[in-house]
């Protein structure tokens, strides 16, 4: 194990009273993470709510500086944290990734610090007037991921400190001391109390989720889970804000010009190996494009470098996850089963490490196969034949989530189909792209509430009318 890094250091507990935390590509430990229980949590919460009318009281300017602060207290410490995450989650320092997710942290921040929220003037007439103002909720609790564990935790503690509202959060079992790193940057800044991060595991999430001292709950994560934070908190009737799981369609319209769209095709797909909850994950083809598109896809797999994180020149790293490495394996040896090409990859790559999955590219493959039909979130995409636009897009809408999806040739043609695609976000010609001012969430079993801006902010306040 080595503790090398003063975040780290601070974050890692002696062996004897932690659980250790591997590194995704090797499996060696690299730290310790505490082990807090539902009385370490309940503590957590009392602090939170004792704090909040403090920290609400000093006022959204103040609250937007000291953001601005931790922002640049993350840019400058951003080679420290990217490290931390690369081991940890298994994302190369290189590429979009580990660099980029830190990087990402800081405008995020940033931007929950300078969205303006002011009143709006909802009706008047003559000396009637009726406002609507944005109060702070309270404690909100935030249940993160392990796939961008930093990045999505700060989606959910910027914009609530922004809005006056103390956080507890508990990060995934998989990636805690990334995450404790993160806040630890955060507490440099912020007054005791105010945002506290609690690794425990899933008997601690379960608490959170039906917690009677959260005004708030935010989670992302998959759709099973999300489903039970909603009955769990029925109790205390928590506002909920999920970003659930999503298994994107992608679109190709005909005409399209492949080697224009290529490169933003694979990283819409193959962004962080794939493990990204809007990732494209099902692709749909026409007929006359379908020979070439397949063939780019496993020309650029082929080129992209794979490997650990911290050598350089490598994009694409591990699965971080045994779970999720047998889920992808199954994924793909069912596709084969049924008589799919696999055009490239398809399987294990031992050589680099023990979760390592070669970049994949599976043809022949229709609606129905497993690894169609369900969420990969690996390294793995099926190419979908289709010929007709219209079926395209009712294949497209047949599945029960709808986090993203993307439409690909003339843009105007794009738009059009766009409108009739199911999702919270539809690409014209990209995958996954985020801008911080631009509103982010979920259509049918990927989730509701918004994400991101003015709406992002909304999502943590109390909305109070005042009228007269």
């Amino acid at each position: 194990m080595s503790n090398d890094g003063s975040l780290l250091a601070s974050v890692t507990v002696p062996a004897d009273q932690g659980r250790a935390i591997p590194d995704a590509a090797t499996r060696e430990t690299i730290g310790y993470a505490p082990v807090h229980s539902v009385a370490d949590l309940d503590a957590a919460i009392t602090a939170a709510r004792t704090a909040q009318p403090g920290w609400n009281a000093q006022g959204h300017e103040e609250r937007s500086r000291i953001l601005h602060a931790i922002a640049d207290d993350l840019e400058a410490s951003m080679e420290e944290l990217a490290v931390i995450l690369s081991r940890e989650q298994g994302k190369p320092l290189d590429g979009p990734n580990a660099r980029f997710e830190v990087g990402a942290c800081a405008a995020w921040t940033r931007n929950a610090a300078d969205t303006v929220l002011d009143p709006e003037v909802v009706f008047e007439a003559g000396e009637s007037r009726a406002e609507l103002h944005y109060d702070a909720l309270g404690v909100v609790g935030a249940i993160g991921p392990w796939n961008w564990p930093m990045m999505i935790t700060v989606w959910q503690i910027a914009p609530s400190l922004r809005m006056g509202n103390t956080v507890v959060v508990k990060p995934s079992e998989y990636t805690p001391l990334s995450v404790l790193a993160l806040l630890e940057v955060f507490n440099r800044h912020l007054p005791e109390g105010v945002l506290t991060g609690i690794a425990g595991d899933r008997e601690v999430g379960a608490a959170i989720a039906g917690h009677p001292g959260l005004d708030k709950i935010m989670f992302t994560g998959s759709t099973a889970t999300g489903r039970k934070i909603v009955e769990s908190s029925a109790g205390s009737l928590a506002r909920l804000t999920l970003e659930l799981g999503g298994n994107d369609a992608g679109i190709i319209l005909p005409g399209a010009d492949v080697a224009a769209i290529a490169e933003n095709l694979f990283w819409g797909i193959f962004l962080n190996t794939g493990q990204t909850c809007a990732a494209l994950k099902r692709l749909y083809v026409p007929d006359d494009l379908y020979d070439e598109v397949v063939d780019t896809l496993a020309g650029l797999a082929g080129a992209m470098p794979m490997g650990n994180g911290l050598q350089a020149g490598n994009v694409l790293g591990p699965l971080q996850n045994q779970q999720q490495f047998d889920i992808v394996s199954r994924l793909v040896d069912d596709a084969r089963s049924r008589g799919a090409r696999i055009v490239t990859g398809g399987e294990a790559a031992p050589e680099l490490g023990p979760l390592f999955y070669r970049t994949t590219i599976v043809a022949d493959i229709d609606d129905g196969a497993d690894l169609v039909d369900e969420e990969q979130f690996g390294p793995v995409v099926p190419v979908v034949l289709y010929s007709d636009v219209d079926d395209a897009v009712r294949r497209a809408n047949a599945s029960t989530q709808g986090l993203g999806a993307s439409v690909w040739g003339d843009p105007d043609e794009a738009v059009e189909v766009a409108k009739r695609v199911e999702a919270g976000t539809v690409w014209i010609n990209n995958h996954g792209a985020i801008n911080p001012a631009v509103p982010f969430g979920g259509a049918k079993q990927s989730g509701y509430g918004l994400e991101f801006g003015a709406h992002g902010l909304k999502a943590v306040a109390q909305p109070k009318v005042i009228s007269r």
